[in-house]
């Protein structure tokens, strides 16, 4: 059946499509609307709210977070520390909290940070600190006796349990701290360095205020129409969107915990006013939760407005969907086929390209496409044709130009001489060179070897030379490691070097002379640079070794044209050789190439 399917025409399936578009899934959609896309748009809208829920409990745990680092940044001032925390005695701390600097500096954060709107005071309820300080000018109403507090909630809370901090809900307050202070406390308590068992704690209380956390209570509950409120471990609320609806949405304190590590984020619930869907996020490192209430019926309404929504558009995009493809469903069919036609021919010879398609759609840029593609393969198959042949060409007049008709004879005279005088040891060793000279010449495994053996090649070479001209050619030799083993076109070296021997060193008037192989790394390049001593060149000259125009030592240039023209046509017009020349100085050749063979063009 499948097979059956995947073998009709285009055309055929796109009928077929559209008959099944509008009879299957209709019947489809009305079921999933009943059950899967109902439950997946509620999970959706639920988790919509509950994302609100969450940036609100961000908000409250941003607007808390400060009061912790006030009380650190107060428990470090020098005047605070040395007064409670101190080791200093009754008569040090007299003359401490004398210094102006020290009580200026602690003034100027109790001035900068009670701002109103969030922190409303800060108190420090301490029996360690000298009389005065409680009457001073500055700081008399920071510094307050624990007697000020020693009948309120929280104080008896640190009494009876190991806690140094609390944050307080108002009732926690004693009447005189709601009243003057603040209806919200964060608490700490404080102890001598050195604790003696008559002297009570101190207290640092930083007061603010409860409606900085209900404004963002208020702003969470208006976005799903339900409840917020922040609940602490003795199951009291501390703040609400709306007190008079708090009774009834007030959850234990260990449910609203377990809902704080549900891994849905929320659970649902049956209260006096309905099903709801429940959230607790715990606030900072205290014990203040984030509780959000959500009516299940505002949810489900919008649910089900989604679910509206999203079957008026499917049922549009469907009916605009069968209008348009029914109709241009032949035009795609037809003009696909002609493409098709075209590609199918061009399996056996080369693509031909065809008519200018006359629209512009996807199947107008295919069909501009395919005859981009016809016309840049048709050029590329006759430059790489041209380019094959001339390469071809190339390598063959570069060993006809190494298999110097010249250098053979002479060598084989040279080698009958020396068994003519009876130097056996001489004629094999230049039998030897001979062999292994033309071995890496016309050796065709591949046309690329590494330097050293170019090298090889340069000094089994320069080896023969020295045995007809007595030595008077002298090799040096200065690679480094590093591009020892770099990849380049065979027969690259010896014709530089040979023609520095033949129109170089041998046409000075004493026939002797140094030949310099070097090289280095350059970036993405090598490059190799063969100088010599020689008579040297004029500018003429070198302009007709690069440009083929041999003039009358064709033989050499012929051989270096041919090696210049190898490496621009491999690598590009950018690699090859350069030619550095002066009458009387000598020569240099700078080779360059890139660092990898495989950077071929």
């Amino acid at each position: 059946m499948v097979k059956w399917y995947k073998n009709l025409p285009i055309k055929f399936k796109l009928v077929l499509s559209y008959f099944i578009i509008i009879a299957v899934p209709s019947i489809l959609v009305i079921y999933l609307a009943r059950t899967t896309i109902v439950d997946m748009v509620m999970r959706e809208s639920i988790n919509q709210s509950f994302v609100l829920a969450r940036q609100s409990a961000s908000a409250l745990d941003a607007t808390l977070a400060p009061l912790s680092s006030l009380s650190s940044a107060l428990q470090r001032n020098s005047l605070v520390r040395q007064m409670c925390t101190g080791a200093a005695s009754a008569e040090e701390k007299k003359e401490i909290g004398k210094d102006a600097d020290l009580v200026n500096e602690l003034w100027d954060i109790l001035k900068t940070e009670v701002d109103g709107s969030l922190i409303t005071d800060m108190h420090l309820y301490t029996d360690l600190v000298p009389d005065y300080l409680y009457e001073d000018e500055k700081l008399g109403d920071f510094f307050l006796p624990v007697s000020e507090i020693s009948t309120s909630y929280w104080h008896g809370i640190f009494e009876s349990t190991n806690r140094s901090s609390l944050y307080c809900p108002s009732f926690y307050l004693t009447h005189k701290e709601n009243n003057e202070f603040g209806n919200l406390a964060y608490a700490q308590k404080l102890y001598p360095t050195a604790r003696i068992a008559d002297v009570s704690p101190s207290y640092l209380v930083i007061y603010f205020s409860q409606e900085a956390l209900e404004k963002i209570l208020v702003q969470d509950a208006s976005a799903h129409k339900g409840v917020s409120y922040i609940l602490n471990e003795r199951e009291s609320m501390v703040a609400s969107s709306d007190r008079s609806r708090y009774a009834t949405f007030q959850l234990p304190y260990d449910t609203v915990r377990g809902l704080s590590s549900s891994e849905s984020g929320y659970k649902e619930l049956t209260l006096l006013e309905g099903r709801v869907y429940a959230s607790g996020y715990r606030l900072g490192d205290g014990d203040w939760y984030l509780v959000t209430i959500m009516m299940a019926d505002p949810i489900l309404e919008r649910g089900r407005a989604i679910l509206l929504n999203l079957a008026i558009i499917y049922f549009l995009t469907l009916t605009l969907a069968l209008i348009f493809g029914i109709a241009l469903s032949g035009s795609i069919t037809n003009r696909i086929s002609v493409v098709n036609s075209s590609m199918r021919s061009a399996r056996d010879d080369l693509p031909v390209p065809l008519p200018p398609p006359d629209s512009s759609d996807e199947i107008g840029e295919l069909t501009d496409s395919y005859n981009h593609m016809a016309r840049e393969i048709n050029i590329l198959m006759d430059k790489e044709k041209e380019s094959a042949d001339e390469l071809r060409k190339t390598e063959v007049r570069a060993l006809q130009a190494q298999i110097n008709p010249h250098f053979l004879y002479n060598t084989m005279e040279m080698i009958s001489w020396l068994a003519q005088t009876g130097k056996r040891d001489e004629v094999t060793e230049a039998v030897r060179a001979l062999s292994r000279f033309y071995k890496l010449t016309l050796s065709k495994k591949d046309i690329y070897t590494d330097l050293d053996a170019e090298r090889e090649h340069v000094r089994l070479y320069l080896e023969l030379q020295n045995m007809r001209y007595e030595g008077r050619i002298h090799l040096i030799e200065d690679i480094p490691y590093d591009i020892k083993h770099v990849r380049l076109p065979k027969l690259t070296l010896q014709p530089i070097v040979e023609n520095c021997v033949l129109h170089g060193i041998l046409e000075k008037e004493e026939p002797e002379g140094n030949i310099l192989i070097t090289g280095w790394s350059e970036e993405e390049d090598v490059v190799i640079l063969v100088s010599d001593d020689g008579v040297g060149m004029d500018e003429e000259t070198v302009e007709e070794i690069l440009s083929g125009n041999t003039g009358s030592k064709g033989g050499t240039n012929i051989a270096v044209y041919n090696t210049h023209r190898r490496l621009e046509m491999l690598y590009g017009p950018e690699y090859g050789l350069t030619y550095r020349s002066k009458q009387g100085e000598g020569t240099e050749v700078e080779i360059r190439i890139p660092s990898e063979t495989g950077k071929v063009v």
